[in-house]
């Protein structure tokens, strides 16, 4: 594509892997909760418990996947969590097949897929800090990003086709397949990648576990970060499931105007914004429009506590979520980046294994009190509480920005590729 960036074959083949196991992600995006309740006749607590126990256990599980992450190679060990969960979710059809299928396989397979997600982003992290140039990651990270939106946009409506014509497995099979896709891609790679030297003590001890969120909390700009991402990413997610609640239970809303509204508002924002995020970094300063998409995206929720039935409520919902997602989609390759960008190269898979575990934490956590708060008042309540609270959020986004330790990158990298 002319005027395109070219970040090499090896990115090709990453990206390429990344688009295909989104979309398969994507096309899977509910099925658990389909299988569960036209499978096994689960009621509205069960399934609830499967969405959030599969997320906070795979995040407990995952804590010991930082420190051995860290020091391995890391394109084995992506390999090894796109073969992990293609398996687990391959159990899923099988067992369906001979009518073995039980709620406790579908919370454990939900486990390890949320514990394999954890330690594969730390790895790619890892690795893709090391396979591109510094100053070329804000072009990766937006590709990425705008491929989870697009992914996200399409997916779910073509998934849902899928398992009205073909049953309640088809998306199921598809999701475990895009991860054996993506292991070949990973594969295809190439390249050679020396053995991460371990500094320190040979073996892995208990204190080692914790050494991502002391780095994290340590760092002038990292700790202000990860606080945010909790607050932020947690309220957004606690209301989700309470604003399905309001529009599909008290509004009226039939099920395709809610999955319409929501899907093509989200897929085009995020899509739109993070293809802006790099020239508005380009013309403004990276922490400049880091901070200000963070202010603005703190703004849309609020309005959800205002949607009213009919036409003007559609049209209210289908404005926030553009507004906010494309805030939202500038700033995540921003911050993807800074992320990076902020971290020694010895201390990113780490690094991002407890952000992720605390951002799922915080996310199992307050959908949990906010079901708990919709139950005593009404769901419209708990939205404009969480909405209120979002407002106060950009409170914690790092106001100064600080000078990334550029003197990391020019060191040899013990996770550092050669051709």
């Amino acid at each position: 594509m002319a005027g395109r960036r070219a970040l090499g074959r090896r990115f090709g083949w990453l990206w390429a892997s990344f688009a295909v196991s989104s979309y398969g992600t994507g096309l899977g995006f509910g099925a658990f909760s389909f299988m569960a309740i036209l499978v096994l006749h689960s009621g509205p607590t069960q399934v609830a418990v499967l969405a959030a126990s599969g997320r906070a256990v795979g995040a407990l599980v995952a804590v010991p996947l930082g420190p051995w992450v860290e020091f391995r190679r890391k394109r084995p060990v992506m390999i090894a969590m796109d073969l992990t969960r293609f398996g687990a979710l391959l159990t899923v059809p099988v067992a369906f097949a001979f009518g073995l299928l039980t709620f406790a396989q579908l919370l454990a397979v939900s486990v390890i897929v949320a514990a394999a997600n954890i330690a594969f982003n730390a790895a790619s992290g890892s690795y893709l800090k090391a396979l591109v140039p510094r100053e070329d990651l804000l072009v990766a990270n937006a590709r990425f990003e705008s491929t989870t939106w697009t992914s996200t946009m399409l997916g779910p409506p073509l998934g849902g086709a899928a398992i009205g014509l073909f049953g309640p497995v088809t998306t199921v099979v598809a999701d475990a397949v895009s991860y054996l896709l993506s292991a070949l891609g990973i594969r295809a790679i190439g390249g050679t990648e020396p053995r991460p030297e371990r500094s320190g003590a040979p073996r892995l001890r208990a204190g080692d576990l914790f050494d991502g969120w002391r780095y994290i909390l340590a760092h002038p700009t990292l700790r202000p970060l990860l606080l945010n991402a909790m607050v932020v990413n947690g309220l957004i997610m606690a209301a989700e499931p309470l604003l399905a609640v309001l529009l599909l239970g008290h509004l009226g809303f039939s099920p395709w105007q809610y999955a319409l509204v929501l899907a093509a508002s989200s897929g085009a924002g995020g899509f739109v914004g993070s293809r802006l995020a790099r020239p508005l970094a380009a013309r403004f300063g990276a922490h400049r429009v880091m901070l200000v998409s963070g202010v603005l995206r703190a703004c849309w929720p609020i309005g959800l506590a205002f949607v009213r039935p009919g036409v003007p409520g559609m049209l209210l919902v289908t404005a926030v979520q553009l507004g906010l997602v494309t805030c939202i989609g500038v700033f995540n390759p921003l911050l993807a980046t800074s992320r990076l960008d902020h971290t020694a190269p010895d201390r990113v898979a780490r690094t991002l294994t407890a952000w992720s575990i605390s951002t799922s934490a915080a996310i199992a956590a307050m959908t949990a009190a906010w079901g708990v708060l919709a139950a005593a008042t009404t769901p419209r309540t708990a939205i404009a509480m969480a909405g209120a609270l979002l407002l106060a959020s950009p409170l914690l986004l790092p106001r100064r920005e600080h000078t990334a330790p550029a003197e990391q990158d020019r060191n040899p990298s013990p996770t550092s590729l050669t051709p």
